[in-house]
């Protein structure tokens, strides 16, 4: 999963506001309330307010790197979103190739910046995270190396910023987990990874960053469903707390389903099925219909694939992909084949789950499903794998 997971849930970056004081250490930099609305318009997949907002702000400060940061992020917002096209592709590279251009001649300019040193080491976190879904490791590593040593600059210049911990902490937590070559790479370039001390830094974010903590908060419920066995409970709290906060957000109330799922709370997840058919019922187009309704089903999907239902998870795909269009809700072409393959997989008929993982992968718009198709094209899916609930 490309966020998706990230990457899928992979190295997500950090947010934080500027306006440092020239030739000034500060304990923490002072909150832009501008980026604080951004990012809840992220969130809540209002991107188009978004991107107008970050645009005001480059335009107000263009020397600053902050505006082009959050710009970026914009576009890999879609990309998450499932706009996975060459173009959305196009666009998030030359943004965060200008936030690096900018951020390193805001560091040039004062030395003791430490916002811009912060701006830095996101962006160059996020280009390696890009080098690494590519498959470009030692690209990677090295972009990983620089971005650790900008962000632990910007925390020297500002000890009491919460927010930089957040990438501080998804090395910690992703660099433990690698193996293998990866693994030595991570050693030699970078430094030892530590998943405990990763997660007691992400927590930190989530629970008192200013400009982080949501991202921290996404970023654990992604670990907490994929990537820490029996810690659902604590995937549910995050779920609950994001669907709450962000209601117009079909993919939280979604992780909030699969959360009662994977800890058998039956009644909870009937209940959020329902919910799905009842806003779809109440959406105002057919697409924002289709929207809502699609990933109820696709909840149910979900739930059958846990439960060895395979014919039944089976047919809800077929009626998803028969109802899909393309091009307004790519998702719900992409991963509903992505799943098709998983459930042949299951039923240890390889060839055809290998045509299903190639058509994913010969899609125009991948929504990210590509990434775990080249996975599963390689391996194949087994039972209980966690991604059943991606």
């Amino acid at each position: 999963m490309p966020r998706i997971c990230c990457a899928l849930f992979l190295s997500l970056c950090i947010f934080l506001a500027t306006e440092n004081s020239f030739g000034q250490t500060q304990t923490s930099p002072p909150v832009n309330k501008d980026v604080i609305g951004g990012i809840e318009f992220l969130y809540n997949w209002e991107f188009d307010r978004a991107e107008s907002l970050f645009d005001r702000l480059i335009e107000e400060n263009p020397q600053d790197p902050m505006g082009y940061f959050y710009l970026a992020m914009v576009s890999w917002s879609r990309l998450v979103s499932g706009t996975w096209t060459k173009e959305m592709v196009k666009q998030y590279k030359r943004r965060i190739d200008r936030t690096i251009e900018v951020a390193k001649k805001a560091v040039k300019k004062n030395e003791d910046d430490c916002s811009a040193h912060f701006y830095l080491g996101g962006a160059l976190g996020f280009e390696g995270r890009f080098k690494l879904a590519k498959r470009k490791y030692l690209s990677s590593f090295f972009l990983a190396q620089d971005a650790i040593k900008a962000l632990k600059t910007s925390q020297e210049l500002c000890p009491d910023n919460q927010d930089v911990l957040f990438g501080l902490g998804v090395f910690d937590y992703y660099t433990a987990r690698l193996s293998g070559v990866l693994k030595f790479l991570s050693y030699l370039l970078i430094h030892k990874g530590d998943k405990e001390e990763g997660l007691r830094k992400l927590h930190i974010v989530a629970d008192g960053a200013t400009h982080s903590s949501i991202e921290a908060k996404s970023l654990l419920l992604h670990i907490y469903l994929f990537g820490e066995p029996d810690r659902y409970d604590k995937a549910l709290v995050l779920a609950e707390e994001l669907t709450e906060r962000f209601p117009d957000n079909a993919r939280f109330k979604f992780f909030e389903g699969v959360s009662y799922i994977r800890l058998d709370k039956a009644s909870r997840y009937r209940n959020t099925v329902n919910f799905f058919r009842e806003k779809s019922s109440n959406m105002p187009s057919r697409n924002k219909a289709f929207i809502w309704g699609s990933r109820g089903v696709y909840l149910e999907v979900s739930d059958d694939l846990f439960h060895d239902r395979i014919e039944e998870a089976k047919l809800k795909l077929e009626a998803i992909l028969s109802q899909v269009d393309p091009v307004s809700d790519p998702s719900m072409l992409a991963w509903p084949l992505l799943k098709l393959g998983m459930s042949y997989d299951l039923e240890g008929k390889r060839e055809k789950a290998l045509n299903y993982y190639l058509q994913v992968l010969k899609l125009e718009n991948g929504a990210g499903a590509q990434f775990l198709a080249e996975r599963y094209k390689r391996k194949p899916a087994k039972p209980k794998d966690p991604f059943l609930g991606y």
